[in-house]
């Protein structure tokens, strides 16, 4: 598999780290329930067809990716 690197252009994926959805990124704020947090850290989606996921060039330039 081929990753487009926006840094690098198209590397093997073996230089990524697969972090995993994307969607955690977008975390609660500090003040947010405890069940909002409970929510963030233990539940994910698990959609069928495309998905978009992180991953960090690892032995690259250090870019985190968001790849769908």
């Amino acid at each position: 598999m081929r990753i487009p690197c926006p840094t690098c252009g198209d590397r093997d994926r073996r230089e990524f780290y697969y972090v995993g959805d994307a969607q955690i990124i977008n975390r609660p704020s500090p003040e947010a329930s405890e069940d909002t947090w409970d929510d963030y850290l233990h539940n994910r989606d698990n959609p069928a067809g495309v998905t978009k996921d992180l991953w960090y060039h690892e032995n690259g330039c250090n870019s985190w990716l968001v790849v769908t």
